[in-house]
């Protein structure tokens, strides 16, 4: 069993935050999977189970998403390498994709949760969400929206997320993936 989780903060005025990355791609990928998707309220968070993949969006807030991953993990006694966590990066230009295993938090309060709660091992695939060209301080910059030429362009990065997560499942060599499906910017 495989976990992917999207990390953003729940409600109707987040939902186009930079922050909120990880929910969009999960919707994205939900959305053009064949898979009917009903999310479901368990563990904390909106969730979604096929016969492989479990895709969750946690509902404890950003900050939180520790504590329903570690519900789930142990749940459904999951490997933290089998793992897989979707986020938005500010250090990376919007549309630029990097997949990592381990590592630090760099800052980000959601994985710092996540690393808290179950470790730090797991897979997370980095989307930038572009540069902050108005010197914001970070915390106001990932909670503005998109731009609506931004919005238009996730469909194109979800799709490029969704081959990474299916060749992941077919080769489970993480190493070979990052090779192949870190992306620069290119939008």
């Amino acid at each position: 069993m495989y976990l992917v989780a999207g990390l953003g903060n729940p409600g109707l005025l987040s939902k186009y935050n930079r922050h909120n990355v990880g929910f969009l791609m999960i919707d994205k990928i939900i959305k053009n999977s064949q898979t009917i998707a009903k999310f479901q309220d368990k563990f904390r968070s909106k969730f979604l189970k096929n016969e492989s993949i479990l895709y969750i969006k946690p509902q404890t807030y950003m900050n939180l998403s520790g504590q329903a991953i570690y519900v789930i993990k142990n749940y459904y006694k999951i490997k933290l390498e089998d793992i897989v966590v979707i986020h938005d990066d500010i250090d990376l230009p919007f549309g630029a994709i990097k997949l990592k295993t381990g590592g630090s938090s760099g800052g980000h309060n959601g994985l710092k949760s996540i690393d808290d709660c179950v470790g730090n091992n797991y897979t997370r695939v980095r989307i930038g969400v572009g540069e902050n060209e108005r010197d914001q301080d970070s915390s106001t910059f990932v909670l503005s929206n998109f731009t609506n030429k931004q919005i238009e362009q996730l469909d194109d990065i979800a799709i490029h997320i969704k081959e990474c997560i299916d060749a992941w499942l077919k080769t489970d060599d993480i190493n070979k993936i990052k090779s192949i499906y870190t992306k620069k910017a290119t939008l």
